[in-house]
């Protein structure tokens, strides 16, 4: 007899099926395109391991770093397990629909919500933590609600295990944290507080985080300094509070709006969701600080399973007495699913690129960046994938041509991670050196052994190259059709550093 957890109509079975689907999507469009610039640098950092980074923690480098020892480091092998953490999210929604009372309808719906968001699809096709992040929130979640509902207080301990592991993955998981830990004050889940296995909780959480804080104490608090520059720099698109909440309908798929938004009512107002209410408090609370801290669109998006899954009960519960109810949900979950494929093309290689600019005028798709500088005719999802390989080749074309004796102490100079972390993947086969590059870990890495008297320079003008270098000479151009329009430049063969390279390095630091 098949046991009721595995029945084709039971949750988890719903959940695995999707699951299964988002899998086999990865397999067709993970190997597309090419690396993404953070990818490049998030594979150069995996030959530095340490415990932190300037501009994000360290857990998913490690994930990084093993996965590359195991599977190596073609596309398909970095991007394995985001695409398995994508699939995970997928199976934490189902689990935290159980935990709510919902059955398969519920699941099915909150399931095909989190299948169907451009932005889900987007970030687990991609090495980083971003495809992590969904994860330990939601075991946050799922801890909350089993220590709740079982009334085991020792799901706490993992509660606080995954907001530790969530931290040393991405620093935003403190406002997530944040906004919990504010929602059982203001509820009745503070009684939570005089229990002592939330403090030890807690313990495990700051444990966990340790090594960070220390390394971030020993690199003068680095992240702090990073993000005091990119917000002086005026470096990402600030978006007014209406404005944030539009992006995270059109992020998260249009027709997901009312499951979402029915997933907030469930938990502030329903009878059965109201035990919950600190869920649904937690999710404003976020969202008003990262709308306050003028954070990124998609910075919100780990927070959605959670409501998709409150909203696919809210759902069922309304709709699923009567036959008409329950159609009405099964044609909700198939638009949903079909919007979800127009809009998959703009999140994942599923299309030639060239063809990409046409389908999204043809589909009235409107034009999003999360910065400033992220302008071109493709997203920058996609832009940002082109160009690397011709630029190393074109990069080791200048590098030959130079006197034997200049190739010996040429250094190849990145003007960001990304270009430096092209020439780190791609210019072995090349015979070339690694890179340095004074733009984020790079800067700690520092400039090596050289000392400046010949430097193969890239994505600097000539006149910005004329102010340290008594020699500058302009060679071949890079000016890939597809990348972005900031990786559009001469490379130049520089002499002469009028200052020691080594004297010169605190002044090149580019944290922003």
């Amino acid at each position: 007899m098949i046991n009721d957890k595995w029945s084709m109509k039971s949750p988890l079975t719903i959940a695995f099926a999707i699951a299964s689907v988002k899998l086999l999507l990865f397999l067709y469009v993970g190997g597309r395109y090419g690396y993404f610039r953070d990818e490049l640098y998030f594979l150069a950092s995996t030959d530095h391991l340490a415990f932190g980074y300037p501009d994000h923690s360290p857990l998913s480098i490690w994930i990084g770093a093993a996965s590359k020892t195991i599977f190596g480091d073609s596309l398909y092998a970095i991007r394995f397990l985001p695409a398995l953490a994508g699939a995970l999210k997928i199976i934490l929604t189902g689990l935290i629909v159980r935990e709510f009372g919902g059955k398969h309808l519920a699941t099915l719906l909150a399931c095909i919500c989190v299948l169907a968001a451009p932005v889900y699809l987007s970030i687990d096709n991609l090495m980083g933590m971003n495809a992590y992040e969904p994860v330990f929130w939601m075991g946050c979640v799922l801890s909350y609600l089993w220590a709740v509902k079982k009334e085991n207080p020792s799901y706490w301990l993992m509660f606080g295990a995954f907001v530790g592991l969530g931290l040393m993955n991405k620093h935003s998981t403190f406002f997530f944290a944040l906004a919990l830990a504010a929602g059982f004050i203001i509820t009745q889940d503070r009684k939570a507080f005089k229990n002592v296995h939330i403090w030890i909780g807690a313990g495990v959480a700051f444990l966990l985080f340790l090594p960070n804080v220390i390394w971030q104490y020993q690199n003068d608090w680095a992240t702090l300094e990073l993000l005091r520059n990119v917000a002086a720099s005026g470096k990402n698109v600030v978006l007014a509070p209406h404005q944030f909440i539009f992006q995270q309908i059109l992020i998260h798929n249009p027709l997901t709006f009312p499951v979402w938004l029915a997933g907030l009512v469930f938990l502030l107002f329903r009878e059965n969701g109201r035990r919950f209410r600190a869920l649904g408090l937690a999710y404003l609370i976020t969202l008003g600080l990262m709308i306050y801290f003028a954070a990124k669109h998609y910075y919100l998006s780990p927070v959605y399973p959670m409501l998709f899954a409150a909203g696919g009960v809210f759902w069922e519960d309304l709709l699923s007495s009567k036959l008409i109810g329950k159609v009405a949900m099964a044609v909700h979950c198939a638009f949903v699913l079909a919007v979800g494929a127009v809009l998959a093309p703009m999140a994942v290689p599923l299309i030639p690129v060239q063809n990409v600019p046409a389908y999204a005028a043809a589909i009235g798709l409107p034009s999003t960046k999360t910065e400033v500088g992220h302008t071109g005719e493709l997203p920058q999802i996609f832009g940002d994938q082109f160009g690397w390989e011709e630029m190393v080749a074109q990069v080791a074309d200048v590098y030959r041509a130079l006197p034997e004796e200049d190739r010996k102490k040429a250094a190849i100079f990145g003007g960001n991670y990304g270009q430096a972390g092209a020439i780190d993947k791609f210019g072995t086969q090349f015979g070339l050196p690694k890179a340095i590059s004074p733009h984020q870990s790079y800067f700690l890495w520092g400039p090596r052994d050289y000392d400046g008297s010949v430097v193969i320079l890239l994505g600097t003008s000539v006149k910005d190259a004329e102010r340290y270098f008594e020699s500058v000479e302009k060679k071949t151009r890079v000016d890939n059709p597809f990348s972005m329009p900031y990786e559009k430049y001469n490379i130049l063969v520089c002499r002469n550093l009028k200052k020691p390279l080594m004297e010169l390095w605190p002044e090149l630091k580019n944290w922003r």
